[in-house]
């Protein structure tokens, strides 16, 4: 099968969607199918095959994210040169309303990863970025797109053969929803990578942080006010008192807050134990996990908890808050443990992994048997399944016989394609 798989966002920027285009990819070609990955231009960028660059636009988002240029040429290039069976597309927008041309003009299969509430991101768009309560004009239409949003979400899933949603979590709110195509539940895969141990590396990590410490906690995320770090820090401070200074947590990552939650954790009087170390790349990120006792989640904004698989992959149980996304992976008491936004039920959970080695044996355990469910391969072969029921179902739609048709509702509501449309 030859698959054009489009993205606003790719390697090198870090984030979780590159990632999981990345391994998706990976898993894909294992299987013998043959993936062209459309993504922005960075100047840093490697050159890869079947990786084709397109140019950007003007500005980056507040996150550090291109603008692709969707009406680069180079895309049409490819699409006039291969005959694609598929497009998977990861976003609704830009490359989105690209994706939604070419399936139109070519009559290709399209399919989409529905990855995040994208109403939840608004205010990394510069003209939301800093908002404050006397910018009403600016707060009025930010409050517009965030609930109008949902229907152009909708609208555009409902023009695809099949969702894909990134958890069970996930896809049991997409049903709340007016999506009346199939969905399919597709997580993002662990490479084999992942599971492997430098020992010398991680051993050189562990000395490096722990000093005369007993136990090394470690959490990988960026550092922004949806991951809900300034709740970790206030936990980290209760383990404190509770166990002493015997650990130290080390945040993995970068972002907007690092500075405001390096102070916070001073004026805390935390900040022996907690250890900002700036961004890791992607291929290292393993090596501190490894070198690690025990992972730490707070986040409540996930869709998935990629980051959780690579930890349970390297043998380490995760303490997390219970959120979409966290609870597919974690379940309590068995590969981890699992609480409310409750620093004192957090750090209670965190105490008795550490004091009890019996029980951190067998939560370790089973992460390692979690894990093994997102192999890129596992994942892979769930999405090839997926691709050959969208096929089937777009094939059925196009000469009449119903398809996907047959699931919609007969009153769709108007949505802001058209704002978007290339023909």
């Amino acid at each position: 099968m030859k698959i054009a798989m489009m993205t606003n966002n790719y390697k090198p920027f870090i984030g979780g969607v590159p990632i999981s285009v990345e391994r998706l990819s990976q898993g894909l070609r294992i299987l013998g199918h043959e993936v062209c990955v459309f993504a922005p231009e960075y100047e840093e960028a490697d050159r890869e095959e079947d990786v084709v660059r397109c140019g950007l636009g003007r500005h980056r988002m507040g996150n550090g994210m291109a603008v692709p240029n969707i009406l680069d040429r180079r895309i049409r290039k490819e699409f006039e040169a291969r005959e694609f069976d598929l497009i998977h597309v990861h976003q609704p927008m830009l490359m989105g309303n690209a994706a939604w041309w070419y399936s139109r003009k070519y009559s290709i299969p399209l399919v989409f990863t529905w990855h995040t509430r994208y109403e939840a991101y608004l205010h990394y768009l510069r003209i939301f970025s800093d908002l404050n309560e006397n910018q009403r004009i600016r707060r009025s239409i930010y409050e517009k797109c965030k609930a109008g949003l949902p229907h152009y979400m909708n609208a555009y899933a409902n023009r695809c053969s099949m969702v894909f949603a990134p958890s069970g979590d996930m896809e049991d709110y997409l049903k709340l929803q007016d999506v009346t195509v199939p969905v399919r539940v597709l997580p993002t895969g662990l490479s084999q990578q992942s599971f492997v141990k430098d020992e010398g590396r991680s051993e050189e990590l562990r000395r490096q942080y722990l000093g005369n410490r007993r136990y090394l906690l470690c959490t990988v995320s960026r550092i922004e006010k949806e991951k809900n770090l300034y709740f970790l820090l206030d936990a980290a401070g209760r383990l404190k008192e509770e166990m002493g200074a015997c650990f130290l947590l080390i945040v993995a990552g970068e972002g907007s807050e690092r500075g405001a939650l390096v102070r916070y954790a001073e004026e805390s009087g935390i900040s022996d134990v907690v250890r900002f170390i700036g961004g890791v790349p992607n291929e290292e990120v393993k090596d501190y996990l490894f070198a690690s006792d025990l992972f730490l989640f707070a986040s409540k904004s996930e869709t998935q908890g990629i980051v959780l698989a690579e930890a349970m992959a390297a043998g380490l149980p995760v303490a997390a808050v219970r959120a979409c996304g966290v609870n597919d992976i974690v379940k309590d008491g068995e590969n981890g443990s699992l609480s409310g936004e409750d620093k004192e039920a957090f750090a209670g959970n965190v105490c008795r992994i550490l004091k009890d080695q019996d029980y951190r044996e067998r939560l370790k355990e089973e992460a390692k048997k979690t894990a093994q469910h997102y192999r890129i391969e596992n994942v892979a072969k769930e999405a090839e399944a997926g691709y050959i029921l969208a096929c089937k179902m777009d094939g059925e739609r196009r000469s009449g016989q119903g398809g996907y048709q047959s699931y919609r509702a007969k009153n769709i509501k108007p949505d802001l394609l058209h704002l978007f449309k290339m023909s």
